[in-house]
């Protein structure tokens, strides 16, 4: 038995790193993979070693602050103020070059102290700081002090495995916030783990822009076109060269395939979609990556050249820390990479900044995380492992000079307000019908209030509907939307389609996710909130009550529309096969912040 135990161990890690807590359904699949676990070890970054440290010609790699322990994210303030996050530690550091002699002067200054603070951002002279659960927003200071941090979000979803939540200012002025997966590969139980979440700016709004990102800590959007990329970490136990990094073009309801679909369209094969779904339905849901690098590599934070001290041939490529690998042999990683792009399109991904790999790959100086662009133009890199920020500086022959460039803020808007502004549902030409349908529940009559335990301020939970069955119909559709809601109007609560002729009510609390199996073959589409399923009233405190509109709609035909359609989606589909629409209206207000 014991000489056994090797050969089962790839196959059992992947097991457990998947989230074995999920039901798997047995499909036949049967995989072995070589798994290595492999950890270059660290040492220090003598003199010798710095000077293998290799950029391209022109640029030169110095250290910046040394000293600094777990250094993670940076952030450059407008005046050139350098803030830091330290998890480990703990807290937010200040560096500042006021000689401009391209090192830090004298010892940094600590500025905030919250448990595991990873992301930060800086906007309206405030910065912004994130931990694994919590979002605050602190003003900064004429010394570059921060005032005392406000809590914006205090329910981010657990972390589990990626706990490192980053964020960015998208250039329509909402926060874009990076919740990585609670685990390798699994069906997540909270529908805003391994996303990129729209935050505004206050807290007080959020939604889910983007999902199936298992971990995209590094992101940006680039200076000429406006358009949002973000590189996600690949799955783990694949072997050494399997899961590829992934550059992925981040555009608003968008899937990007974790956890059962990776690469370029690979099927990922231990995982099990929900509610009966087909891996290749998974598939033909997801957006394949755009490029893919190195296995393992781990890639961090990333920016885009926008002008500055960097030739002219660099504005509009990004650069990205890969972190390097721990379970792949040789290491990957360990470097700062070039996106090259050309009319706003990555074409390659290529080493830029390497050299922290020392003693032929067996030992490292530096894991690169945090990037940033200094005021000066410089580069600047905080490494993890030895606590140093380096400084990279293209000191070759002189070259044109480019002013920065910022990001139109027209693609984000326009996602954005796709289906804003709209009529409801049942006043659309889309949703033309002759008939009438009568509709009712249990739980509330029709202009009557909803009860709390159907909010996301108490239960969350999908309210009891009834229809009266319509001759000839082959299915039915449910549109729920709120119109006193800002700043998006309508807000779509709840999408369903395809429930079966035989099917006239639907029970209190369905399962929120894509497909149902009771009812069986259910589908649900995107929210406003950027889920699956029934998202409940979560009105502002202190609006009168708002309405929510349960509208019905008895098909000729069962819709040949995927799981994840949003509501212009589906009206489309709709269109020309309504038989017969109707609709019951709930109220629900929350007068005051419910108790804790």
């Amino acid at each position: 038995m014991k000489r056994a135990l090797p050969a089962i161990l790839p196959s059992l890690m992947l097991y457990l790193a998947s989230g074995a807590a999920s039901a798997q359904q047995g499909d036949g699949t049967q995989v072995s993979n070589g798994v290595n676990v492999f950890k270059p070890n660290k040492v220090e970054p003598s003199a010798e070693r710095l000077r293998g440290i290799k950029a391209p010609q022109g640029f030169t790699v110095t250290p910046f602050a040394t000293g600094l322990k777990n250094a993670r994210i940076l952030a450059v303030a407008p005046n050139g103020d350098i803030y830091l996050s330290r998890r480990d530690q703990g807290d937010v550091l200040l560096l500042r070059d006021a000689d401009r002699d391209g090192r830090a002067d004298g010892a940094p200054v600590t500025v905030a102290n919250r448990a595991g603070v990873h992301g930060l951002a800086i906007r309206d002279n405030k910065l912004y700081l994130t931990t694994a659960r919590e979002l605050f927003a602190a003003r900064i200071e004429g010394d570059g002090r921060l005032g005392k941090p406000e809590l914006l979000v205090g329910d981010l979803p657990d972390a589990g495995q990626h706990p490192n939540r980053t964020m960015a200012f998208g250039p329509d002025g909402m926060l874009y916030l990076s919740v990585g997966s609670t685990c390798n590969a699994c069906n997540e139980s909270n529908q805003e783990n391994a996303t990129m979440l729209r935050i505004s700016p206050d807290g007080k709004q959020r939604s889910i822009f983007a999902s199936g990102l298992r971990n995209t800590i590094g992101f940006a959007w680039h200076p000429q076109t406006g358009e949002f990329w973000g590189f996600d970490h690949g799955i783990d136990f694949l072997g050494d060269n399997q899961q590829p990094e992934e550059l992925n073009k981040l555009e608003l309801g968008k899937q990007y395939g974790w956890p059962h679909v990776y690469g370029a369209g690979e099927i990922y094969p231990q995982s099990t979609p929900p509610g009966d779904i087909k891996k290749e339905e998974w598939k033909a849901r997801s957006q394949p990556m755009v490029l893919g690098y190195t296995a393992h590599a781990a890639p961090m934070q990333m920016v885009f050249a926008t002008g500055g001290m960097f030739p002219a041939e660099f504005r509009g490529d990004a650069f990205v820390t890969m972190r390097g690998s721990w379970n792949r042999n040789p290491a990957s990683g360990y470097e700062i990479v070039r996106v090259r792009y050309a009319n706003g399109q990555p074409k390659s991904v290529e080493p830029f900044v390497t050299g922290f790999l020392t003693d032929g790959g067996k030992t490292h100086i530096a894991r690169p995380v945090g990037l940033a662009f200094a005021r000066d133009g410089a580069l600047l890199m905080a490494d993890d492992a030895n606590g140093v920020i380096y400084r990279i500086a293209y000191t070759g022959p002189k070259t044109e000079a480019v002013g920065d460039a910022v990001p139109p803020a027209g693609p984000m808007r326009e996602q954005a307000n796709k289906g804003n502004g709209v009529p409801l549902a049942n006043k659309r030409p889309e949703t033309d019908a002759k008939g009438q349908l009568a509709v009712s529940s249990s739980a509330f009559r029709d202009g009557g209030q909803l009860d709390a335990r159907f909010s996301e301020y108490a239960d969350g939970v999908s309210p009891p509907l009834s229809w009266k069955a319509v001759p000839n119909a082959k299915s039915y559709a449910i549109v729920m939307e709120d119109p006193d809601s800002k700043p998006v109007t309508p807000f779509v609560h709840w999408l369903a389609w395809n429930i079966p002729a035989t099917v006239t009510s639907l029970p209190e609390g369905l399962q929120e996710q894509p497909r149902l199996t009771e009812p069986d073959g259910v589908l649900q589409g995107r929210n406003t909130r950027g889920s699956s399923g029934w998202f409940g009233p979560k009105p502002p405190v202190g609006d009168p009550a708002h309405r929510y509109h349960f509208q019905v709609y008895a098909l000729d035909t069962v819709l040949d529309l995927p799981f994840g359609a949003d509501r212009d989606q589906l009206l489309q589909a709709m269109r020309g096969h309504i038989l017969a629409k109707g609709e019951i209206v709930g109220k629900y207000g929350q007068k005051q912040k419910p108790p804790k």
